[in-house]
């Protein structure tokens, strides 16, 4: 007899969440920056991004969320309407199954939907794995990304 969960179809969806709901995502975001942000400043931050050009997505498998990722939108002189990628996640036991293209692909159409001309992202310095991946998907690298405390 077959198990009728090996036999499941894996499903990919990708789901708009509100604010009210992102507890769903915290848990991600927290494993993604390695447990550096305690969980109440992440979630103080959250509401705040809420407010903004921002929004959030959980990354669905059939029931299971496995990832998430947020898109600020904006306006910038060198690209005009643009989309910007940010805490793109997805759970270390579904990587390298070809989910990422797909959410990718799903980033691209949502943002020309909303009238984008560019979507960027930025890549931690180390993260080479991640690097090849972006430029499969014709990403170049234009610049850094700096950051100074205040």
């Amino acid at each position: 007899m077959t198990n009728f969960a090996e036999n499941r179809r894996m499903e990919l969806s990708i789901n708009k969440i509100l604010k009210k709901d992102m507890d769903l995502v915290i848990p991600l975001i927290m494993e993604l920056s390695e447990y550096q942000t305690e969980e109440s400043l992440l979630k103080s931050r959250m509401n705040e991004m809420f407010e903004q050009n921002y929004e959030c997505f959980a990354i669905y498998l059939n029931e299971e969320v496995i990832g998430t990722f947020g898109l600020w939108f904006m306006t910038r002189h060198y690209a005009g309407k643009s989309c910007e990628a940010d805490h793109v996640f997805v759970k270390p036991k579904y990587q390298n199954r070809g989910f990422g293209r797909e959410i990718f692909e799903y980033i691209f159409e949502y943002a020309r939907g909303k009238g984008c001309e560019m979507q960027e992202l930025n890549s931690y310095v180390q993260n080479f794995k991640s690097h090849k991946f972006y430029m499969n998907l014709d990403y170049v690298i234009k610049g850094y990304h700096f950051l100074k405390k205040l």
